[in-house]
């Protein structure tokens, strides 16, 4: 058998970007033959991309690119969030938000058959994954073109924030972007909130008022009537309205104004914005190790 030596691990290393001992594993395998260990690796590496797959991302990060009147907003997502830190994860996450930027894509898998170095980024993605032995997805993007300005801010890299504004002043978009990063409006203006959003709020405080007036029955208090109980409803509504949309929320850096009023002072327009926050809405899987514990002794024992 040929003698593998630390040159041959580091020379395959070099070609395949595999794990250290990934690579001398394939040269035992391979008898020290070169080309039959690349292929080896690669047989195992896709294998191990395979299996990591089905395992769930829910962390991550938010990336953004913009260039002129082009931005992108970008989720990419791992298992955890010492991979999230990673050098190549994050120029993977870079890259896949200067394509979309540079190609438009229509969705994600078409951003994922973009040319990266040579290969699609999908491809790249694939081997990211057999190299660290983690899942990493792409899961969804956002991009602006418009005739105005862009402005992002990244509250470390798990919220992201880009607006599209006119104005003179660039600071502005900035403080903007970064006013939605701490507050979190889900819309520009009341009337864009979401109808299903609105309709929750209503049930809960419908919920609230059903409570209340129990309490008031078994009190010996006279009920409220259903004219007065249809205007808490609202009231409760619309302060909602007010809470999470973005022109009506105070100024972070003012609180003694809306974000309205100081738009309007500082001549400028918002037109639209996105916020990513990473794993948003992800069911994340939870480890009940001593449950894990249990069944296998109980399995231990039954055999």
């Amino acid at each position: 058998m040929a003698a593998i030596t630390a040159a041959m691990v580091g020379e395959l290393r070099g070609k395949t970007d595999a794990p250290m001992m990934e690579c001398k594993k394939a040269l035992t395998e391979a008898d020290g033959d070169m080309a039959r260990a690349e292929e080896i690796l690669r047989v195992k590496l896709g294998g191990k991309a395979s299996k990591a797959s089905a395992r769930i991302t829910a962390e991550g990060v938010v990336a953004t690119h913009i260039a002129g009147g082009v931005g992108a907003l970008i989720e990419v997502n791992s298992e955890t969030d010492f991979v999230a830190k990673n050098d190549d994860f994050l120029a993977l996450a870079a890259n896949a938000a200067r394509l979309v930027v540079e190609h438009n894509p229509a969705d994600v898998a078409a951003l994922l058959a973009l040319p990266l170095d040579g290969k699609t980024l999908d491809e790249v993605r694939s081997a990211l994954i057999g190299k660290i032995g983690e899942n990493m997805t792409i899961r969804r993007f956002q991009r602006f073109e418009t005739t105005g300005k862009l402005a992002s801010y990244l509250h470390g890299s798990r919220i992201g924030v880009i607006v599209d504004f006119d104005g003179a002043e660039e600071q502005v978009g900035k403080d903007v972007a970064m006013h939605i990063a701490a507050m979190k409006p889900v819309a520009l203006s009341q009337d864009q909130v979401p109808a299903e959003l609105i309709e929750k709020e209503r049930s809960v405080a419908k919920l609230k008022a059903d409570e209340d007036a129990a309490k008031a029955a078994a009190e010996g208090k006279p009920a409220q009537s259903a004219e007065i109980v249809a205007k808490r409803l609202e009231g409760s509504v619309q302060k909602y309205l007010k809470e999470v949309s973005l022109l009506n929320q105070a100024f972070v850096k003012n609180d003694k104004q809306s974000i309205e009023q100081m738009l309007k002072e500082k001549a400028t327009t918002v037109k639209a914005f996105t916020m990513f926050v990473v794993g948003e809405g992800i069911e994340k899987k939870v480890d009940d190790f001593a449950a894990e514990v249990a069944a296998q002794m109980a399995a231990s024992k039954g055999a």
